[in-house]
C-alpha cells in the first residue's frame, strides 16, 4: 500500500478524535451533500427518488469518496423501511441468507420493506450475486449496491438487468475545496472548535492531491491537525503548505489554474510543440499534470493544436488527440496520462501546417466584411416546380458526369468569385505536400474544360 492510499485509509490510535473527521462530516441530508448535480440537482430523478420514499434497486458506480455510500445512509434516513447495511468484503454466502430471511420475514408478517446496501459490491462473486436475484424479483428486498468498478464487468448481467446504475463522477477541485472549508468551519463535527490558520494555497494543495476523493481530503486536513496536539488549544494551529507536503510526502509544484504560471505553461506547452521539440513538450505536459492541472484541458489544447498548427499536413494528429481523450476517460489516472504524453510527443514530431487555420481567418475574414452573400442560382436546391421556373438548379454541373468528377463551375457567391478568392492554400510538408499536388491536377483539368 503506498502512502496515499495509507492516508486514505488511515485511522490512527494518535488521532484527536475517536469518529474519523470523513466519518463525522458525513452530510446528513440532500442539502448538505456536495457534487453529483446531474443526480441530486433540484428536480433530478435520484432526488425525487430519495425524497419520495419510493426507492428502487440501484448500483451506485463512482470512484472514492465520490458519495457514494453518503447517499445510501441519506436513504436510510429518508426511508420509511427497514435499512441493513454491509460490506462484501467482510461478509459472505451465509450472512446473505440469514439477512435474505429476515427481510422475508417482516414482508410477510408485517409487510415492511427492506433495503439492502451492499459496498463493494463487485467483491462478490458469482454465485454470491446470485443469491440476492430472487429476493430482488419478488420485491422482498430494495438492494443498494455501491461500486468503485465498471457494473457492466463485475455485476453479474442478471442483477444489473434489475437494478439502475447511477453514475458518480469524481469531486471538483471546487467542491474538495468546500468540503475542507465547512470541515474548518463546523463546531459540531468538523474543526471549528480549534484555532486553526490555513491559507487557500493550501487548501488548494490539499484539494490537488486528494483527485477528487473526499475521504482523502478530510483524512490529510486531520493528520495536519493531530500533528500539533491531541487536545484542545487555545493557540493557533497554522496548516501551511510545508506541512502537508511532509504529510503526504510529495512537493507542492508552484501552480495557480486561475493565475498567471497557469497560462504561463500551457503556453511553454504550445510552444514547444510548435517548435516540434518533444523534450520540451514532454516536460511541461507532465509538470502540468504534476502541478493537479485538468488533465482533459491539457487534451483541450491538443486537440486544438492538432487542427491549428499541424492541421492537415497530418491528418492523424487530430485523431492521436482524440484517442488520448478516449484512453485518459477509459483508463483514469495515473496510468492514463501515458496516453496524453504519447500524443505530446505525437504532435510535437508532426510535420506542421497553419493553412487550416489562416483559411479560417480568411472565410470569417470575408463573411464579416460581405456578410449574407447568396447563395447562386446554379447550386441551389429546387424541390418545387416554382422554384425550378425561377432558376434554381439551372446550369448546374453534376461531377460525376466529368473527368475524375472534377468540374469547372463555381462554388462560392458570384461577388467573391470576382474577387478571384483563393482560401486554402496547403504547405509543402507533410501530408499536405500531396494536397498541393492534388489542388494543382483540379486546377488543370477544369481549365481543360474552358
Amino acid at each position: 500500500m503506498n502512502l496515499f492510499e495509507q492516508i486514505k485509509t488511515s485511522q490512527t490510535t494518535d488521532s484527536i478524535f475517536t469518529i474519523p473527521l470523513a466519518d463525522r462530516m458525513r452530510p446528513l441530508n440532500l442539502d448538505e451533500f456536495v457534487g453529483q448535480e446531474h443526480l441530486v440537482g433540484k428536480g433530478k430523478i435520484l432526488r425525487k427518488i430519495i425524497e419520495n420514499d419510493r426507492p428502487y434497486s440501484i448500483i451506485f458506480w463512482g470512484p472514492p469518496g465520490s458519495g457514494k455510500t453518503t447517499l445510501a445512509k441519506i436513504i436510510a434516513e429518508k426511508t420509511k423501511s427497514k435499512f441493513i447495511s454491509f460490506s462484501a468484503v467482510t461478509s459472505g454466502i451465509k450472512q446473505i441468507k440469514e439477512i435474505m430471511e429476515i427481510a422475508r420475514y417482516n414482508k410477510k408478517e408485517h409487510n415492511i420493506k427492506t433495503i439492502l446496501f451492499v459496498d463493494e459490491i463487485h467483491r462478490f462473486n458469482k454465485a454470491q450475486q446470485d443469491a440476492f436475484l430472487p429476493f430482488v424479483e419478488k420485491g422482498i428486498i430494495t438492494l443498494i449496491g455501491a461500486t468503485t468498478e465498471n457494473p457492466s464487468f463485475e455485476v453479474n448481467s442478471a442483477l444489473l438487468s434489475r437494478t439502475k446504475t447511477f453514475i458518480l463522477n469524481k469531486l471538483s477541485p471546487e467542491d474538495i475545496k468546500t468540503l475542507i472549508k465547512r470541515a474548518l468551519a463546523d463546531k459540531e463535527r468538523g474543526l471549528g472548535e480549534y484555532n486553526i490558520k490555513i491559507d487557500n494555497s493550501t487548501i488548494d494543495f490539499i484539494s490537488r492531491f486528494s483527485d477528487g476523493d473526499s475521504r482523502a481530503a478530510y483524512n490529510i486536513l486531520e493528520l495536519a491537525v493531530s500533528a500539533y496536539s491531541k487536545e484542545k488549544s487555545q493557540k493557533a494551529l497554522k496548516i501551511d503548505t510545508r506541512l502537508i507536503e511532509n504529510i503526504i510526502q510529495k512537493k507542492a509544484l508552484i501552480y495557480d489554474k486561475n493565475g498567471e504560471e497557469h497560462f504561463n505553461l500551457i503556453s511553454a506547452l504550445h510552444k514547444s510543440l510548435r517548435g516540434s521539440d518533444p523534450d520540451g513538450a514532454v516536460y511541461w505536459t507532465v509538470r502540468m499534470l504534476e502541478s493537479g492541472e485538468d488533465p482533459l484541458y491539457i487534451i483541450r489544447r491538443m486537440v486544438r493544436f492538432a487542427s491549428e498548427d499541424v492541421g492537415l499536413a497530418d491528418p492523424s494528429a487530430l485523431q492521436v488527440a482524440i484517442s488520448a481523450k478516449q484512453s485518459f476517460e477509459f483508463i483514469g489516472p495515473p496510468e492514463g496520462y501515458l496516453a496524453i504524453i504519447e500524443a505530446s510527443i505525437y504532435l510535437a514530431l508532426a510535420p506542421k501546417s497553419n493553412s487550416l487555420y489562416k483559411t479560417y481567418k480568411k472565410v470569417k475574414s470575408d463573411i464579416k466584411e460581405f456578410g449574407s452573400l447568396p447563395v447562386p442560382y446554379h447550386i441551389r436546391n429546387a424541390p418545387t416546380g416554382l422554384m425550378k421556373d425561377i432558376g434554381y438548379g439551372k446550369g448546374y454541373k453534376y461531377a460525376h458526369d466529368y473527368k475524375e468528377a472534377i468540374v469547372n463551375q463555381t462554388h462560392l457567391p458570384y461577388k467573391l468569385l470576382d474577387l478571384a478568392r483563393k482560401y486554402y492554400s496547403p504547405t509543402e510538408r507533410g501530408y499536405e505536400k500531396k494536397l498541393a499536388e492534388r489542388l494543382k491536377k483540379i486546377d488543370m483539368l477544369k481549365k481543360k474544360q474552358k
